[in-house]
Formats: C-alpha cells, sequence, structure tokens
C-alpha cells in the first residue's frame, strides 16, 4: 500500500487500479484504494487477456530470452533480464508502435565498418558500424 501511495503521490490521471486477483491485495488495500479515488478493476481469474500490455511484455520476454535460457535461480533470472532490457531491448531492438526504432532513440550510421556486439552469451546481438 505504501508503495501504491508513493507512486501516484502527484499522479492526477491515473482512475483505475488493473490487478489479477492475487490474496496479497487484502480488503485494507481495496479500501485503500477507494480512499484515493481511485476505481479496483480485478481480473477475471484465469483471463490473462483482461490485462494484454502486461500478457505481450511477458510473452516477449518468454519469446526472446527465457524460452532459450535454463535459470538456476532469482538472482541469475534478475541478471538476465536486465542485460536484456538494459542492453538489447531498449537500446536497439526496433518497435512497430515506434516505427522501427527502439525506446532508446539511435542515430541512422550510415558509414563505418559493421560489427556485431554479442548479448546474453551470443542470443542476440547488436550490429553498429565503427568510425
Amino acid at each position: 500500500m505504501q508503495q501504491l501511495r508513493e507512486t501516484l503521490a502527484f499522479d492526477e490521471t491515473t482512475k483505475y487500479i488493473i490487478r489479477d486477483n492475487d490474496q496479497i491485495y487484502s480488503e485494507e488495500f481495496k479500501t485503500c484504494i477507494k480512499n484515493m479515488g481511485l476505481e479496483d478493476k480485478p481480473t477475471s481469474p484465469g483471463s490473462p487477456w483482461q490485462n494484454p500490455i502486461c500478457e505481450r511484455v511477458n510473452g516477449t520476454l518468454r519469446r526472446e530470452c527465457l524460452n532459450h535460457m535454463i535459470i538456476f535461480n532469482e538472482k541469475h533470472l534478475h541478471n538476465i533480464l536486465k542485460e536484456y532490457i538494459e542492453e538489447y531491448y531498449n537500446p536497439s531492438r526496433t518497435h512497430m508502435s515506434l516505427e522501427k526504432d527502439a525506446p532508446e532513440h539511435r542515430k541512422t550510421q550510415t558509414e563505418g565498418k559493421i560489427i556485431s556486439k554479442p548479448i546474453l552469451g551470443g542470443l542476440h546481438h547488436i550490429y553498429t558500424r565503427a568510425a
């Protein structure tokens, strides 16, 4: 609840809280949401399609990263996801909604030798031009 308060302290645009039906959301949490003037929108049990943004990100992470790795523990998972997101997904992976640009805008490179940088042990590569 404290994280929710801190997240929404200066946000006047949020109207809904979309959440799953995990037991972690107590009656006290639901009361807190109402007191903040937000509408609680729990998804139906067993219906992941009701939260499509989260499901799309989870699917991308599985297809492009986790399905190709053996995860040993939580710390290993954290390190893999951090490398994937910080070194591949945001700086170089193209996104259709961004007109085939990456979330971190890249300049067009037209000169120099093309070099490859492996990410996650070669699962993905970033191609850039060396000056």
